[in-house]
Protein backbone atom coordinates (compact mmCIF):
# COMPACT_ATOMS: atom_id res chain seq x y z
CA UNK A 1 0.00 0.00 0.00
CA UNK A 2 1.05 3.63 -1.24
CA UNK A 3 2.17 5.95 2.08
CA UNK A 4 0.68 9.29 1.85
CA UNK A 5 1.42 12.43 4.19
CA UNK A 6 -0.97 13.78 6.80
CA UNK A 7 -4.57 13.00 5.90
CA UNK A 8 -6.50 15.37 8.26
CA UNK A 9 -9.17 17.16 6.98
CA UNK A 10 -7.97 20.14 4.73
CA UNK A 11 -8.40 23.54 7.12
CA UNK A 12 -8.05 26.86 6.36
CA UNK A 13 -8.69 27.68 10.32
CA UNK A 14 -12.05 26.91 12.81
CA UNK A 15 -14.65 27.48 10.62
CA UNK A 16 -17.82 28.52 11.96
CA UNK A 17 -20.48 27.43 9.13
CA UNK A 18 -19.78 25.31 6.07
CA UNK A 19 -17.35 21.97 5.55
CA UNK A 20 -14.65 21.63 7.50
CA UNK A 21 -12.47 21.60 5.07
CA UNK A 22 -13.28 24.53 2.69
CA UNK A 23 -10.68 27.31 2.54
CA UNK A 24 -13.93 30.02 2.14
CA UNK A 25 -16.43 30.66 1.40
CA UNK A 26 -18.46 31.31 -2.11
CA UNK A 27 -18.59 35.02 -3.14
CA UNK A 28 -21.82 36.11 -4.08
CA UNK A 29 -23.24 38.95 -6.24
CA UNK A 30 -26.76 39.89 -7.49
CA UNK A 31 -25.26 41.58 -10.44
CA UNK A 32 -22.44 39.63 -12.10
CA UNK A 33 -19.77 37.03 -11.56
CA UNK A 34 -16.26 36.14 -12.63
CA UNK A 35 -13.84 33.08 -11.81
CA UNK A 36 -10.53 32.71 -13.35
CA UNK A 37 -7.12 31.12 -12.76
CA UNK A 38 -5.81 34.56 -11.76
CA UNK A 39 -7.34 37.40 -9.58
CA UNK A 40 -6.09 40.41 -11.84
CA UNK A 41 -7.94 38.45 -14.87
CA UNK A 42 -11.10 38.05 -12.78
CA UNK A 43 -10.91 41.88 -11.56
CA UNK A 44 -10.46 42.66 -15.41
CA UNK A 45 -13.66 40.73 -16.36
CA UNK A 46 -15.57 42.57 -13.56
CA UNK A 47 -14.52 45.66 -14.92
CA UNK A 48 -15.61 44.53 -18.13
CA UNK A 49 -19.24 43.62 -16.80
CA UNK A 50 -19.27 47.00 -14.84
CA UNK A 51 -18.81 49.02 -17.92
CA UNK A 52 -21.67 47.32 -19.60
CA UNK A 53 -20.26 44.52 -21.51
CA UNK A 54 -21.41 40.84 -21.41
CA UNK A 55 -20.83 37.84 -19.87
CA UNK A 56 -18.56 37.18 -23.01
CA UNK A 57 -17.17 40.25 -22.85
CA UNK A 58 -15.61 39.53 -19.72
CA UNK A 59 -14.65 35.78 -20.10
CA UNK A 60 -12.81 37.38 -23.91
CA UNK A 61 -11.24 39.81 -21.60
CA UNK A 62 -10.23 37.82 -18.41
CA UNK A 63 -8.78 35.30 -21.34
CA UNK A 64 -6.85 37.99 -22.94
CA UNK A 65 -5.49 38.95 -19.70
CA UNK A 66 -4.87 35.43 -18.48
CA UNK A 67 -2.60 35.46 -21.52
CA UNK A 68 0.07 37.68 -20.18
CA UNK A 69 -0.60 36.87 -16.30
CA UNK A 70 -1.20 32.97 -16.98
CA UNK A 71 1.37 32.10 -19.83
CA UNK A 72 2.09 29.01 -18.80
CA UNK A 73 -1.28 27.28 -19.64
CA UNK A 74 -2.91 29.57 -22.33
CA UNK A 75 -2.53 32.35 -24.62
CA UNK A 76 -2.98 33.40 -28.36
CA UNK A 77 -0.85 30.53 -29.80
CA UNK A 78 -3.65 28.16 -28.29
CA UNK A 79 -6.94 26.88 -28.50
CA UNK A 80 -10.38 27.83 -27.23
CA UNK A 81 -13.48 26.15 -26.44
CA UNK A 82 -16.87 27.53 -24.55
CA UNK A 83 -20.66 26.76 -23.63
CA UNK A 84 -22.82 29.49 -23.05
CA UNK A 85 -25.79 30.09 -21.62
CA UNK A 86 -27.90 32.64 -24.50
CA UNK A 87 -30.52 34.21 -22.49
CA UNK A 88 -32.41 35.45 -25.78
CA UNK A 89 -32.58 32.45 -27.13
CA UNK A 90 -33.24 30.05 -23.91
CA UNK A 91 -30.27 27.96 -25.02
CA UNK A 92 -26.69 26.19 -24.23
CA UNK A 93 -24.45 27.48 -27.14
CA UNK A 94 -21.26 25.60 -27.94
CA UNK A 95 -17.96 26.94 -29.42
CA UNK A 96 -15.46 25.06 -30.81
CA UNK A 97 -12.23 27.01 -31.66
CA UNK A 98 -9.63 24.42 -32.00
CA UNK A 99 -7.30 25.00 -34.88
CA UNK A 100 -6.15 22.40 -37.98
CA UNK A 101 -3.28 20.84 -38.38
CA UNK A 102 -0.57 22.25 -41.18
CA UNK A 103 -1.67 21.77 -45.38
CA UNK A 104 2.03 20.83 -45.92
CA UNK A 105 2.69 18.38 -43.35
CA UNK A 106 1.87 14.42 -44.35
CA UNK A 107 1.29 12.01 -41.94
CA UNK A 108 4.44 10.37 -43.94
CA UNK A 109 6.56 13.17 -42.47
CA UNK A 110 5.29 12.51 -39.17
CA UNK A 111 6.35 8.72 -39.22
CA UNK A 112 9.35 9.60 -40.58
CA UNK A 113 10.33 11.63 -37.28
CA UNK A 114 8.14 10.07 -34.63
CA UNK A 115 9.17 8.18 -31.54
CA UNK A 116 8.37 4.91 -31.09
CA UNK A 117 4.97 5.21 -32.85
CA UNK A 118 4.40 8.66 -30.40
CA UNK A 119 4.11 12.00 -32.12
CA UNK A 120 6.42 14.46 -30.51
CA UNK A 121 5.61 17.24 -27.94
CA UNK A 122 8.26 19.88 -28.73
CA UNK A 123 9.15 21.62 -32.06
CA UNK A 124 7.31 22.36 -35.30
CA UNK A 125 6.13 18.65 -35.65
CA UNK A 126 3.45 19.16 -32.70
CA UNK A 127 2.40 22.98 -33.36
CA UNK A 128 -1.20 22.86 -35.03
CA UNK A 129 -2.54 26.44 -36.12
CA UNK A 130 -3.90 28.34 -33.47
CA UNK A 131 -7.86 29.08 -32.64
CA UNK A 132 -8.03 31.32 -29.96
CA UNK A 133 -8.35 35.00 -31.20
CA UNK A 134 -10.87 33.52 -34.01
CA UNK A 135 -12.69 32.08 -30.96
CA UNK A 136 -12.60 35.38 -29.09
CA UNK A 137 -14.06 36.65 -32.46
CA UNK A 138 -16.51 34.75 -32.93
CA UNK A 139 -18.00 34.65 -29.66
CA UNK A 140 -17.50 39.03 -29.19
CA UNK A 141 -19.35 39.41 -32.53
CA UNK A 142 -22.64 36.85 -31.72
CA UNK A 143 -22.56 38.42 -28.10
CA UNK A 144 -20.44 41.11 -26.94
CA UNK A 145 -21.25 44.47 -26.16
CA UNK A 146 -18.43 46.48 -25.49
CA UNK A 147 -15.84 47.53 -28.12
CA UNK A 148 -13.00 45.25 -29.29
CA UNK A 149 -10.22 47.11 -28.74
CA UNK A 150 -11.63 47.60 -25.10
CA UNK A 151 -11.39 44.37 -24.45
CA UNK A 152 -7.42 44.38 -24.83
CA UNK A 153 -6.89 47.50 -23.51
CA UNK A 154 -5.85 46.79 -19.71
CA UNK A 155 -3.86 44.18 -20.45
CA UNK A 156 -1.32 45.56 -22.83
CA UNK A 157 -1.30 48.28 -20.16
CA UNK A 158 -0.11 45.51 -18.04
CA UNK A 159 2.12 43.77 -20.46
CA UNK A 160 4.26 47.00 -20.98
CA UNK A 161 4.31 48.41 -17.47
CA UNK A 162 4.73 44.77 -15.67
CA UNK A 163 3.19 42.91 -13.11
CA UNK A 164 3.98 40.54 -9.67
CA UNK A 165 4.50 36.65 -11.15
CA UNK A 166 2.22 34.31 -9.18
CA UNK A 167 3.76 31.55 -7.45
CA UNK A 168 2.11 29.01 -9.57
CA UNK A 169 3.08 30.47 -12.90
CA UNK A 170 6.97 31.01 -11.68
CA UNK A 171 6.95 27.13 -10.66
CA UNK A 172 5.90 25.63 -14.03
CA UNK A 173 8.10 28.18 -16.21
CA UNK A 174 10.82 27.19 -14.43
CA UNK A 175 9.76 23.68 -15.25
CA UNK A 176 9.62 24.64 -18.70
CA UNK A 177 12.96 26.40 -18.92
CA UNK A 178 14.42 23.15 -17.83
CA UNK A 179 12.28 21.04 -20.29
CA UNK A 180 12.58 23.35 -22.97
CA UNK A 181 16.41 23.34 -22.69
CA UNK A 182 16.96 19.90 -21.92
CA UNK A 183 17.77 18.67 -25.62
CA UNK A 184 14.62 18.19 -26.87
CA UNK A 185 14.80 21.57 -28.78
CA UNK A 186 17.62 23.06 -30.83
CA UNK A 187 19.56 26.03 -29.38
CA UNK A 188 17.39 28.43 -32.26
CA UNK A 189 14.67 26.85 -31.32
CA UNK A 190 14.60 27.69 -27.55
CA UNK A 191 16.30 31.55 -27.88
CA UNK A 192 12.94 33.23 -28.46
CA UNK A 193 11.52 31.94 -25.60
CA UNK A 194 14.80 32.43 -23.06
CA UNK A 195 14.74 36.10 -24.58
CA UNK A 196 11.47 36.76 -23.16
CA UNK A 197 11.23 34.60 -20.06
CA UNK A 198 14.81 34.26 -18.89
CA UNK A 199 16.94 37.64 -20.50
CA UNK A 200 19.47 36.91 -17.50
CA UNK A 201 19.65 33.53 -17.35
CA UNK A 202 16.65 32.33 -14.79
CA UNK A 203 12.64 32.88 -15.42
CA UNK A 204 11.13 35.09 -12.74
CA UNK A 205 11.04 34.11 -9.63
CA UNK A 206 7.14 34.57 -7.47
CA UNK A 207 6.80 38.51 -6.96
CA UNK A 208 9.06 39.48 -9.61
CA UNK A 209 8.48 42.25 -12.01
CA UNK A 210 7.44 40.81 -15.40
CA UNK A 211 6.93 42.86 -18.48
CA UNK A 212 5.66 41.22 -22.13
CA UNK A 213 6.32 44.35 -24.66
CA UNK A 214 6.36 41.85 -27.62
CA UNK A 215 3.31 40.13 -26.37
CA UNK A 216 1.35 44.07 -25.96
CA UNK A 217 2.49 44.76 -29.58
CA UNK A 218 0.89 41.71 -30.67
CA UNK A 219 -2.50 42.61 -28.80
CA UNK A 220 -2.58 45.87 -30.23
CA UNK A 221 -2.52 44.71 -33.84
CA UNK A 222 -5.43 42.19 -32.88
CA UNK A 223 -7.45 45.13 -30.77
CA UNK A 224 -6.87 47.08 -34.22
CA UNK A 225 -7.11 44.18 -36.81
CA UNK A 226 -9.98 42.11 -35.36
CA UNK A 227 -9.15 39.02 -35.94
CA UNK A 228 -7.62 39.43 -39.36
CA UNK A 229 -5.01 41.48 -37.13
CA UNK A 230 -4.10 37.77 -36.36
CA UNK A 231 -4.91 35.86 -39.18
CA UNK A 232 -3.31 38.09 -41.78
CA UNK A 233 -1.01 40.89 -42.16
CA UNK A 234 1.95 41.34 -40.12
CA UNK A 235 1.67 38.48 -37.38
CA UNK A 236 1.18 35.85 -39.55
CA UNK A 237 3.92 37.23 -42.12
CA UNK A 238 6.27 36.89 -38.89
CA UNK A 239 5.17 33.41 -38.27
CA UNK A 240 5.57 31.93 -41.85
CA UNK A 241 9.10 33.54 -41.68
CA UNK A 242 10.01 31.94 -38.45
CA UNK A 243 8.74 28.78 -39.55
CA UNK A 244 11.14 29.16 -43.01
CA UNK A 245 13.45 29.97 -40.65
CA UNK A 246 13.66 27.59 -38.00
CA UNK A 247 11.91 24.56 -40.13
CA UNK A 248 8.30 23.90 -40.05
CA UNK A 249 4.82 24.01 -41.77
CA UNK A 250 2.45 25.93 -40.15
CA UNK A 251 2.07 29.27 -42.56
CA UNK A 252 0.09 31.90 -43.64
CA UNK A 253 -2.37 29.82 -45.63
CA UNK A 254 -3.62 27.68 -42.42
CA UNK A 255 -3.51 30.65 -40.69
CA UNK A 256 -5.88 32.18 -43.23
CA UNK A 257 -8.04 29.07 -43.90
CA UNK A 258 -8.44 28.67 -40.46
CA UNK A 259 -12.32 29.01 -38.84
CA UNK A 260 -14.43 28.06 -35.69
CA UNK A 261 -17.34 26.52 -35.47
CA UNK A 262 -20.80 26.99 -33.70
CA UNK A 263 -21.50 23.22 -32.06
CA UNK A 264 -24.85 21.92 -31.19
CA UNK A 265 -23.77 20.63 -27.55
CA UNK A 266 -24.67 17.42 -26.09
CA UNK A 267 -26.43 16.73 -22.78
CA UNK A 268 -27.77 13.89 -20.54
CA UNK A 269 -29.71 13.98 -17.48
CA UNK A 270 -28.26 13.16 -13.95
CA UNK A 271 -30.92 12.52 -11.22
CA UNK A 272 -32.72 15.56 -12.55
CA UNK A 273 -29.71 18.12 -13.83
CA UNK A 274 -28.67 18.42 -17.33
CA UNK A 275 -25.04 18.18 -17.94
CA UNK A 276 -23.85 19.78 -21.07
CA UNK A 277 -20.82 19.41 -22.76
CA UNK A 278 -19.26 19.63 -26.49
CA UNK A 279 -18.84 16.59 -28.65
CA UNK A 280 -15.40 15.27 -30.49
CA UNK A 281 -12.94 16.64 -31.00
CA UNK A 282 -12.87 17.03 -27.73
CA UNK A 283 -13.39 14.92 -24.19
CA UNK A 284 -16.44 16.25 -23.43
CA UNK A 285 -18.78 12.67 -23.66
CA UNK A 286 -16.10 11.06 -21.03
CA UNK A 287 -18.51 13.47 -19.00
CA UNK A 288 -21.57 12.63 -19.61
CA UNK A 289 -20.70 8.78 -20.16
CA UNK A 290 -19.26 8.86 -16.54
CA UNK A 291 -22.57 10.45 -14.97
CA UNK A 292 -24.71 8.04 -16.54
CA UNK A 293 -23.38 5.03 -15.55
CA UNK A 294 -23.16 6.02 -12.05
CA UNK A 295 -26.67 6.88 -11.83
CA UNK A 296 -27.02 3.62 -11.30
CA UNK A 297 -25.76 3.29 -8.18
CA UNK A 298 -26.80 5.12 -4.99
CA UNK A 299 -23.62 7.16 -4.15
CA UNK A 300 -25.41 9.13 -1.51
CA UNK A 301 -25.76 5.38 0.27
CA UNK A 302 -22.22 4.73 -0.05
CA UNK A 303 -21.00 8.05 1.35
CA UNK A 304 -18.85 10.80 0.54
CA UNK A 305 -15.34 10.04 -0.33
CA UNK A 306 -16.25 6.68 0.80
CA UNK A 307 -14.38 3.48 -0.72
CA UNK A 308 -17.64 2.05 -2.17
CA UNK A 309 -18.14 5.86 -4.14
CA UNK A 310 -14.87 5.96 -5.46
CA UNK A 311 -14.26 2.25 -6.40
CA UNK A 312 -17.67 2.88 -8.53
CA UNK A 313 -16.57 6.70 -9.66
CA UNK A 314 -12.73 4.95 -10.77
CA UNK A 315 -14.51 2.19 -12.89
CA UNK A 316 -16.83 4.43 -14.96
CA UNK A 317 -13.86 6.73 -15.33
CA UNK A 318 -11.87 3.56 -16.98
CA UNK A 319 -14.76 2.19 -19.09
CA UNK A 320 -15.46 6.04 -20.07
CA UNK A 321 -11.91 6.55 -21.47
CA UNK A 322 -11.51 3.39 -23.06
CA UNK A 323 -14.31 4.27 -25.76
CA UNK A 324 -12.36 7.71 -25.93
CA UNK A 325 -9.00 6.03 -27.13
CA UNK A 326 -11.24 4.11 -29.53
CA UNK A 327 -13.76 6.77 -31.12
CA UNK A 328 -12.82 10.41 -30.32
CA UNK A 329 -11.66 12.52 -32.99
CA UNK A 330 -12.63 15.52 -35.76
CA UNK A 331 -16.06 14.78 -36.70
CA UNK A 332 -14.85 16.04 -40.05
CA UNK A 333 -13.03 12.87 -40.77
CA UNK A 334 -15.08 10.36 -39.15
CA UNK A 335 -18.43 8.94 -37.82
CA UNK A 336 -18.61 9.13 -34.25
CA UNK A 337 -21.46 7.41 -32.64
CA UNK A 338 -22.09 9.94 -30.08
CA UNK A 339 -26.17 9.73 -29.51
CA UNK A 340 -24.91 5.52 -28.79
CA UNK A 341 -22.09 6.65 -26.28
CA UNK A 342 -24.48 9.10 -24.84
CA UNK A 343 -27.19 6.97 -24.16
CA UNK A 344 -28.83 5.23 -21.50
CA UNK A 345 -29.63 1.76 -22.87
CA UNK A 346 -25.75 1.92 -23.48
CA UNK A 347 -24.76 3.38 -20.09
CA UNK A 348 -26.79 0.62 -18.57
CA UNK A 349 -24.98 -1.92 -20.21
CA UNK A 350 -21.44 -0.66 -19.30
CA UNK A 351 -22.72 0.02 -15.41
CA UNK A 352 -23.38 -4.28 -15.33
CA UNK A 353 -19.49 -4.52 -16.05
CA UNK A 354 -18.73 -2.29 -12.25
CA UNK A 355 -18.58 -4.44 -9.92
CA UNK A 356 -18.41 -3.49 -5.75
CA UNK A 357 -16.02 -6.05 -4.94
CA UNK A 358 -13.47 -6.12 -7.74
CA UNK A 359 -11.66 -4.09 -10.14
CA UNK A 360 -12.45 -4.55 -13.90
CA UNK A 361 -9.90 -6.48 -15.62
CA UNK A 362 -9.07 -5.92 -18.45
CA UNK A 363 -11.78 -2.71 -19.57
CA UNK A 364 -12.45 -2.71 -22.84
CA UNK A 365 -14.24 -0.26 -25.11
CA UNK A 366 -17.86 -1.32 -26.61
CA UNK A 367 -18.45 -2.16 -29.93
CA UNK A 368 -20.78 0.28 -31.32
CA UNK A 369 -23.68 -0.50 -33.80
CA UNK A 370 -23.27 -0.68 -37.58
CA UNK A 371 -20.83 1.61 -37.76
CA UNK A 372 -2.08 20.29 -19.88
CA UNK A 373 -1.59 22.85 -20.09
CA UNK A 374 -4.76 24.30 -19.40
CA UNK A 375 -6.84 27.69 -18.06
CA UNK A 376 -10.48 28.02 -17.14
CA UNK A 377 -12.40 30.56 -16.47
CA UNK A 378 -16.10 31.63 -16.05
CA UNK A 379 -18.17 34.32 -16.52
CA UNK A 380 -22.09 35.39 -15.69
CA UNK A 381 -24.05 38.95 -16.13
CA UNK A 382 -27.15 40.94 -15.06
CA UNK A 383 -29.02 39.56 -18.43
CA UNK A 384 -28.28 35.88 -17.01
CA UNK A 385 -25.48 35.36 -19.80
CA UNK A 386 -23.10 32.51 -18.21
CA UNK A 387 -20.06 31.69 -20.16
CA UNK A 388 -17.82 29.06 -19.46
CA UNK A 389 -14.36 29.09 -21.57
CA UNK A 390 -11.18 26.87 -21.55
CA UNK A 391 -8.38 27.66 -23.23
CA UNK A 392 -4.97 26.04 -23.68
CA UNK A 393 -1.63 25.69 -24.82
CA UNK A 394 -1.58 22.44 -23.96
CA UNK A 395 1.17 20.24 -22.51
CA UNK A 396 4.28 21.96 -20.49
CA UNK A 397 3.35 25.75 -21.73
CA UNK A 398 3.09 24.41 -25.58
CA UNK A 399 5.51 23.75 -28.21
CA UNK A 400 8.99 25.47 -26.76
CA UNK A 401 8.10 27.56 -30.07
CA UNK A 402 8.01 31.82 -29.84
CA UNK A 403 7.69 33.39 -33.00
CA UNK A 404 9.94 36.31 -33.38
CA UNK A 405 9.38 39.29 -31.43
CA UNK A 406 5.65 38.54 -30.83
CA UNK A 407 5.89 37.06 -27.12
CA UNK A 408 3.55 33.99 -27.36
CA UNK A 409 4.06 30.65 -27.52
CA UNK A 410 2.60 27.74 -30.23
CA UNK A 411 0.52 25.20 -28.84
CA UNK A 412 1.51 21.54 -29.11
CA UNK A 413 -1.84 20.45 -29.54
CA UNK A 414 -0.96 18.28 -32.87
CA UNK A 415 0.82 16.04 -30.47
CA UNK A 416 -2.54 14.46 -29.95
CA UNK A 417 -3.22 13.06 -33.21
CA UNK A 418 -2.28 8.95 -33.74
CA UNK A 419 -0.43 7.68 -36.25
CA UNK A 420 -1.77 4.37 -36.38
CA UNK A 421 -3.92 3.62 -39.58
CA UNK A 422 -7.45 2.94 -39.00
CA UNK A 423 -7.94 4.64 -35.88
CA UNK A 424 -10.38 7.61 -36.63
CA UNK A 425 -7.93 10.28 -34.65
CA UNK A 426 -4.50 9.00 -37.20
CA UNK A 427 -3.09 12.29 -38.39
CA UNK A 428 -4.27 13.69 -41.54
CA UNK A 429 -3.52 17.76 -42.99
CA UNK A 430 -5.81 20.06 -42.33
CA UNK A 431 -7.06 18.08 -39.50
CA UNK A 432 -8.18 18.85 -35.79
CA UNK A 433 -6.85 16.63 -33.21
CA UNK A 434 -8.09 15.29 -30.45
CA UNK A 435 -8.47 17.70 -27.53
CA UNK A 436 -8.64 17.25 -23.86
CA UNK A 437 -10.06 20.70 -22.93
CA UNK A 438 -13.69 20.95 -22.32
CA UNK A 439 -15.67 23.63 -20.61
CA UNK A 440 -18.77 22.37 -18.09
CA UNK A 441 -22.22 23.70 -18.02
CA UNK A 442 -25.22 22.31 -16.29
CA UNK A 443 -29.56 23.46 -16.58
CA UNK A 444 -32.21 22.71 -14.32
CA UNK A 445 -35.96 22.35 -15.37
CA UNK A 446 -34.53 24.17 -18.78
CA UNK A 447 -33.03 27.18 -16.76
CA UNK A 448 -28.69 27.24 -16.44
CA UNK A 449 -27.00 26.67 -13.54
CA UNK A 450 -24.16 26.03 -13.25
CA UNK A 451 -20.81 26.92 -15.54
CA UNK A 452 -17.83 25.20 -14.38
CA UNK A 453 -15.12 23.71 -15.28
CA UNK A 454 -11.64 21.83 -14.05
CA UNK A 455 -8.61 22.49 -15.77
CA UNK A 456 -5.78 19.68 -16.53
CA UNK A 457 -5.43 17.23 -19.21
CA UNK A 458 -7.45 13.89 -18.77
CA UNK A 459 -8.06 15.10 -14.82
CA UNK A 460 -10.97 16.95 -16.82
CA UNK A 461 -13.46 14.58 -17.17
CA UNK A 462 -13.04 13.18 -13.73
CA UNK A 463 -12.45 16.30 -12.08
CA UNK A 464 -16.27 17.81 -13.88
CA UNK A 465 -18.06 14.77 -12.44
CA UNK A 466 -16.31 14.74 -8.97
CA UNK A 467 -17.92 18.42 -8.99
CA UNK A 468 -21.30 17.45 -10.40
CA UNK A 469 -21.71 14.21 -7.88
CA UNK A 470 -20.55 16.23 -4.88
CA UNK A 471 -23.35 19.24 -5.58
CA UNK A 472 -25.84 16.67 -6.65
CA UNK A 473 -25.10 13.24 -4.55
CA UNK A 474 -23.63 14.97 -1.48
CA UNK A 475 -25.29 18.44 -1.31
CA UNK A 476 -21.72 19.85 -1.32
CA UNK A 477 -21.56 24.20 -1.57
CA UNK A 478 -20.17 25.44 -4.43
CA UNK A 479 -16.79 26.14 -2.80
CA UNK A 480 -16.80 23.21 -1.00
CA UNK A 481 -16.86 20.83 -3.94
CA UNK A 482 -13.64 22.18 -5.01
CA UNK A 483 -12.31 21.74 -1.88
CA UNK A 484 -13.46 18.40 -1.84
CA UNK A 485 -10.08 15.76 -2.08
CA UNK A 486 -9.94 14.30 -5.46
CA UNK A 487 -8.93 11.28 -7.03
CA UNK A 488 -7.25 10.45 -10.72
CA UNK A 489 -7.00 7.38 -12.89
CA UNK A 490 -4.12 7.31 -14.71
CA UNK A 491 -3.35 4.69 -16.85
CA UNK A 492 -6.10 4.62 -19.51
CA UNK A 493 -5.31 3.90 -23.37
CA UNK A 494 -5.07 7.08 -25.43
CA UNK A 495 -6.94 8.29 -28.40
CA UNK A 496 -2.74 9.14 -29.43
CA UNK A 497 -2.12 4.82 -29.50
CA UNK A 498 -0.55 4.85 -26.17
CA UNK A 499 -1.48 1.70 -24.16
CA UNK A 500 -2.87 1.49 -21.10
CA UNK A 501 -0.54 0.98 -18.06
CA UNK A 502 -0.76 -2.52 -16.23
CA UNK A 503 -4.10 -4.50 -15.64
CA UNK A 504 -5.66 -1.27 -14.43
CA UNK A 505 -4.04 2.14 -14.16
CA UNK A 506 -2.69 4.18 -11.47
CA UNK A 507 -5.17 5.51 -8.41
CA UNK A 508 -3.87 8.81 -7.48
CA UNK A 509 -5.45 10.11 -4.01
CA UNK A 510 -4.94 14.03 -2.90
CA UNK A 511 -3.38 13.66 0.69
CA UNK A 512 -6.68 14.50 2.29
CA UNK A 513 -8.24 11.42 1.68
CA UNK A 514 -9.91 9.61 4.34
CA UNK A 515 -7.45 6.84 5.75
CA UNK A 516 -10.12 4.61 5.56
CA UNK A 517 -10.88 4.96 2.19
CA UNK A 518 -6.98 4.55 1.29
CA UNK A 519 -7.12 1.13 2.95
CA UNK A 520 -10.02 -0.05 1.15
CA UNK A 521 -9.22 0.80 -2.23
CA UNK A 522 -5.67 -1.16 -1.55
CA UNK A 523 -7.71 -3.82 -0.46
CA UNK A 524 -10.03 -3.69 -3.39
CA UNK A 525 -6.76 -3.96 -5.26
CA UNK A 526 -6.24 -0.67 -6.78
CA UNK A 527 -2.46 0.88 -7.53
CA UNK A 528 -2.17 3.99 -5.56
CA UNK A 529 0.15 7.17 -5.67
CA UNK A 530 0.43 10.41 -5.87
CA UNK A 531 0.33 13.50 -8.41
CA UNK A 532 0.79 16.30 -6.72
CA UNK A 533 -0.04 19.16 -8.60
CA UNK A 534 -1.79 17.27 -11.12
CA UNK A 535 -5.83 17.55 -9.11
CA UNK A 536 -6.84 20.28 -11.86
CA UNK A 537 -7.78 23.56 -10.90
CA UNK A 538 -10.94 24.55 -10.45
CA UNK A 539 -13.49 27.43 -11.28
CA UNK A 540 -17.37 28.04 -11.01
CA UNK A 541 -20.56 30.14 -10.96
CA UNK A 542 -23.52 29.13 -10.00
CA UNK A 543 -26.84 31.04 -10.57
CA UNK A 544 -29.67 31.33 -7.96
CA UNK A 545 -32.85 33.26 -8.78
CA UNK A 546 -31.47 37.14 -9.06
CA UNK A 547 -27.94 36.45 -7.94
CA UNK A 548 -24.86 34.41 -8.36
CA UNK A 549 -22.37 32.48 -6.53
CA UNK A 550 -18.66 32.25 -7.51
CA UNK A 551 -15.69 29.78 -6.25
CA UNK A 552 -12.14 29.20 -7.71
CA UNK A 553 -9.44 26.58 -7.30
CA UNK A 554 -7.55 26.67 -3.87
CA UNK A 555 -4.59 24.67 -5.71
CA UNK A 556 -3.50 27.79 -7.96
CA UNK A 557 -3.22 31.49 -7.87
CA UNK A 558 -7.01 32.04 -9.20
CA UNK A 559 -9.71 33.77 -7.44
CA UNK A 560 -13.46 34.70 -7.49
CA UNK A 561 -15.23 37.74 -7.63
CA UNK A 562 -18.93 39.04 -7.79
CA UNK A 563 -20.72 42.56 -7.72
Amino acid sequence: MAQFADNAPIRSGDRVAGASFATRSAVWGAHGAAATAHPLASLIAIDALRAGGSAADAAIAANIALGFLEPIACGIGGDAFALLWDPKAGEVVGLNGSGRSPASLSLETHRSRAKDGLIGSHGAISVSTPGAVDGWWMLHQRFGKLKWADLFAPTIALAEAGTPVAQTVAHYLASSKRAFTSGRLGIEETENFLEVWAPDGETPAEGEIFANPGLARSYRLIAEGGREGFYEGEVAETIERYFARIGGWLGKGDLAAHRGEWVRPASINYRGVDVWGLPPNGQGLSTLQMLNMLEHFDLTGMGFLSTASLHHQVEAKRLAFEDRARYFADPAFAQIPIEWLISKEYAAERAKLIRPDRILTPAHPGEAPGQGDTTYLCAADADGMMVSLIQSNYQGMGSGLMPDGLGFMFQNRGKSFTLRDGHPNVYAPRKRPFHTIIPGFATKGGEPWLAFGVMGGNMQPQGQTQIITDLVDYGLGLQEAGDAPRWLHEGSPEPTGEVGVGEHGILSLETAMPRETVAGLAALGWSLSRSPGGFGGYQAIERRPGRYAAASEMRKDGAALAY
